[in-house]
C-alpha cells in the first residue's frame, strides 16, 4: 500500500542538536536595562538569526542547567549612524529575554 503526497506530511522545524547550543546563544547582553531586568530574574541574550523560543529554552537549559519559565524574542532594526562624519550602518540583531523561575540566577556579570 503506497501513501500519496497528501497523506505524508513532514513538519520541518529547527531542531537543537546536543552539541550546538553555542550557535543559538551567541552572548549575553550587558547594559543598564539588562541589569535592571536581572533583578526581576530576566536575562538578555543575543541569539542566532534562526533561533526560536523553543531552541532558546533548550540552549539555556543545556548551558546553565536551568529551565526558563518564559522566553521573549525581539528583532532589533538596523540604525543609521555617523562615524567620523561619514554615514554608516549599525546592523540589527535578534535578542531573547529569558525569564527564570524565582530563586534561580545566572552569573553573566562575573567578568565585567
Amino acid at each position: 500500500m503506497t501513501k500519496t503526497n497528501n497523506e505524508i506530511k513532514v513538519k520541518k522545524s529547527v531542531e537543537l542538536k546536543t552539541d550546538m547550543p553555542n550557535r543559538v546563544l551567541i552572548k549575553p547582553l550587558i547594559s543598564e536595562k539588562g541589569a535592571h531586568l536581572a533583578t526581576e530574574n530576566k536575562y538578555q541574550f543575543q541569539v542566532g538569526e534562526k533561533a526560536t523560543k523553543t531552541t532558546v529554552k533548550k540552549a539555556v537549559g543545556m548551558i546553565y542547567g536551568i529551565k526558563p519559565v518564559a522566553v521573549n524574542i525581539v528583532n532589533t532594526e538596523d540604525k543609521q549612524v555617523k562615524f567620523r562624519g561619514r554615514p554608516g550602518l549599525k546592523y540589527g540583531f535578534k535578542k531573547a529575554i529569558v525569564t527564570l523561575p524565582k530563586g534561580n540566577t545566572i552569573n553573566v556579570y562575573e567578568g565585567v
